[in-house]
């Protein structure tokens, strides 16, 4: 219909000697109409996978800096306070610069608020089977929501000891004052026990369709 509409319009915008004068408002139309571009969706999948990655590595570093910011300043016990308090400002603050809903979400949750929902859940065990079989897990993309959402997901292993000085064994890697802590803010924490290697929960980032076609 579109393509009827611009073919109507360019006789008027092009005929010679008419006297007729066509607004501005009618030639952006045709102009902008005449570059929509058809995007397949293999293409908007590529690209939403391409930017999911980028936000879940940009949200990762500001944690992890603020995260060893927050531990030079009050140690350990500190940090534990630093992510239940700021972690989640950080998420928002992202989310919000580029459109997109993000989230970490863990099977063994410490944060009540990073619980996933049963898709995420899904998502997860296919990570931790990954893991456990020593398949290095993949970032995803897929269809929600009726095609109008691109759900990014990216697992997150535990890296190196550092992490284990809130995530460990208890009274080993852990120590009791940060313990006491983790306790205090979390008393159903399961995110403990853990070691180096382990699948620790994964970046989940709710991508709007549009938002993707609008970038490319």
């Amino acid at each position: 219909m579109k393509r009827l509409t611009i073919l109507a319009l360019l006789p008027i915008l092009f005929s010679c000697g008419s006297g007729e004068r066509v607004s501005k408002e009618v030639f952006e139309e045709v102009n902008n109409s005449m570059e929509v571009k058809k995007l397949s969706d293999a293409e908007i999948l590529a690209s939403a996978l391409e930017w999911g990655d980028s936000i879940s590595a940009k949200a990762q570093a500001e944690l992890i800096s603020n995260l060893q910011k927050a531990i030079e300043e009050k140690g350990i016990p500190g940090a534990v306070e630093f992510c239940s308090t700021e972690a989640m400002s950080i998420k928002e603050t992202l989310g919000s610069e580029y459109g997109v809903t993000i989230k970490r979400v863990s099977n063994a949750y410490r944060n009540p608020n990073d619980k996933p929902d049963e898709m995420e859940s899904r998502i997860l065990e296919t990570y931790d089977y990954d893991v456990e079989n020593q398949i290095k897990p993949t970032p995803n993309i897929q269809s929600i929501d009726g095609g109008k959402i691109l759900l990014y997901s990216k697992a997150i292993v535990i890296p190196g000891g550092l992490c284990l000085n809130c995530h460990g064994e208890p009274n080993k890697e852990i120590n009791s004052e940060t313990l006491t802590k983790i306790d205090s803010i979390y008393p159903n924490d399961l995110a403990k026990n853990h070691k180096v290697g382990d699948l620790r929960g994964m970046w989940a980032i709710y991508i709007p369709k549009s938002v993707v076609v609008k970038k490319l």
